[in-house]
């Protein structure tokens, strides 16, 4: 066989085949390089995607809790055994304030928040559970003292700013929106006391004036006088019917009781003098009151004995004058034993009331009030159960 040229040898040996596989290599990366790319691009829109709508998520649950602690303030005109707003009033202004709040926090791409008052907010009755530790509420259950709200993004053409959110980057892969919800309960919790700490400046409106058990009830049961008017929206005070009952605080006799029955009580020094009295009734009980009784007063552990004198001075009248109107504390007894300044007051538990009228001096004296919502940051939450004389923490988030 005649021999081959060194060349065509040459293009047939091993070695110049082998030569050829980096540039198949090559091909293949750039493949897999196309196809990486597409997926990191997925990965990074998704990402995106993800943080936008868990963003948007957060934005609709702050609009929830601001829209229902908001609005659960306006329930509290709703309370009491005769309350300043019926509850559809109450029920009105609450959805207002609700509105108002979630339209003012934005979601997403809207500037504010939707809601629909018949679907997306609940009223209903909050109570303790004291085995479970956990507030329990029953939907659609007055007296009102707790609401929910449902701030959501979840039609497909809703109104206003009811529907999906739009995502950015999903739509590639078929996605082009997605349902959001975030929801928040808030009430006004039942008290069974109230605290202040060591060292702070809180303080708490008690009135140390004390009414007796059986008068209170009789007038929860309807028995009572009508000859004021209170007005919520100016918080004055003037004279004729409003449709709330109204009692005498001013001593009187009773042949169940020690000669004066009701006056006013130590809620704090022993040696309670009218100036404690004045300022106790002008700016409420402080640290240094309550100081007495371990910092706290509370009535769901038994009875409280507070000392006290079977009367009310006139040297108070100006005081009580300057607070018409303002929501106080009283202390309730269901028994007293003790003359004058001796007496002492078995006290089963507080309500609240306000001040319509005060004549301290000369004939017919008489401190007349009507029971009122009372709510305040010291009040110290717990019960079972919401009477129509409770008094209430500020609105809380529940659950």
């Amino acid at each position: 066989m005649p021999a081959q040229p060194m060349g065509i040898r040459q293009r047939l040996t091993p070695r110049s085949l082998i030569q050829t596989k980096p540039n198949q290599r090559q091909g293949v990366i750039l493949v897999l390089a196309a196809i990486l790319i597409v997926i990191i691009f997925a990965m990074v829109a998704f990402s995106v995607d993800l943080g936008y709508a868990a963003l948007t998520k957060s934005q609709l649950q702050i609009a929830a809790d601001a829209s229902a602690l908001g609005a659960c303030l306006e329930l509290s005109d709703g309370l009491g055994p005769q309350p300043i707003n019926t509850v559809a009033e109450t029920t009105t202004i609450a959805n207002a304030a609700a509105l108002s709040i979630a339209g003012s926090n934005k979601n997403g791409d809207q500037s504010g928040t939707y809601l629909d008052t018949s679907s997306d907010i609940q009223y209903g009755q909050a109570t303790y559970n004291a085995q479970a530790n956990t507030w329990n509420t029953t939907w659609g259950v007055a007296p009102y003292n707790a609401i929910r709200v449902n701030a959501r993004r979840s039609k497909t053409s809703g109104v206003g700013g009811d529907r999906k959110l739009d995502l950015m980057f999903a739509p590639i892969m078929g996605i082009d929106d997605i349902s959001l919800s975030s929801s928040a309960t808030a009430a006004l919790l039942p008290g069974i006391g109230f605290r202040i700490p060591p060292g702070s400046s809180e303080t708490i409106d008690v009135l140390p004036i004390a009414l007796d058990v059986p008068t209170w009830e009789a007038l929860m049961n309807g028995t009572g006088t009508d000859q004021y008017t209170y007005n919520a929206a100016s918080g004055t005070v003037s004279a004729g019917p409003d449709g709330i009952l109204e009692v005498d605080l001013y001593p009187y006799g009773n042949g169940a009781l020690p000669p004066g029955n009701r006056g006013t009580v130590d809620i704090g020094s022993p040696n309670n003098s009218t100036n404690d009295l004045k300022r106790q009734i002008l700016y409420g009980l402080n640290e240094y009151d309550l100081s007495f009784f371990n910092g706290e007063l509370r009535t769901d552990d038994g009875e409280i004995i507070l000392n006290g004198d079977t009367g009310i001075s006139a040297g108070i009248k100006d005081q009580l004058e300057q607070i018409k109107g303002q929501p106080r504390l009283i202390p309730l007894f269901s028994a007293v034993s003790g003359p004058g300044n001796n007496a002492m007051y078995t006290v089963p538990k507080f309500v609240g009331i306000r001040i319509l009228y005060v004549k301290l001096t000369g004939g017919s004296k008489k401190v007349i009030v009507q029971p009122a919502p009372f709510v305040s940051a010291q009040v110290i939450r717990g019960g079972s159960t919401i009477g129509l004389d409770s008094y209430f923490t500020p609105p809380r988030l529940i659950n």
